[in-house]
């Protein structure tokens, strides 16, 4: 069984790592989303670890809650503050988050990541309509 399993190396589904510098010594909990969202007073300016769905638009960039079975509103989300003076770059390389490659942009548009960054309650992100925010954003895993 083992042989045929490792015969198969592109079955494998790889992740791609963006870190940054910023809070590298910091250590982070890893939260569940729903918990986060509900008991949110909880985990202010605390440096946490969610997994979600990220979605971008017009003056939107939110992470969402990732089951099929709870309010996806922009209330039960909580806005994305990505900042310059946090770059993140492909784990290994230069390769920012945000740069151009020779296939253009990454899109994380829509896509299942994991994310960590410092909760702030008092932020509600584009005019007013998130949870909160994930500020000092230093982790995104796709």
């Amino acid at each position: 069984m083992c042989l045929f399993v490792m015969s198969f190396p592109g079955c494998k589904s790889s992740s791609s790592i963006y870190k940054s510098e910023c809070d590298a010594n910091v250590a982070f909990k890893k939260v569940d989303f729903t918990q986060l969202i509900d008991h949110i007073q909880k985990y202010d300016h605390q440096y946490v670890e969610i997994k979600g769905v990220y979605r971008e638009a017009k003056e939107q960039s939110a992470l969402f809650n990732d089951s099929l079975f709870v309010d996806h509103s922009s209330k039960h989300a909580l806005w994305i503050n990505f900042s310059q003076d946090c770059p993140l770059y492909l784990e290994g390389t230069r390769q920012g988050l945000f740069e151009v490659t020779s296939d253009g942009f990454i899109s994380i548009n829509n896509k299942s990541i994991t994310i960590r960054g410092r909760v702030d309650l008092h932020n509600t992100g584009h005019q007013g309509l998130y949870k909160g925010t994930l500020d000092r954003v230093s982790f995104v895993k796709l």
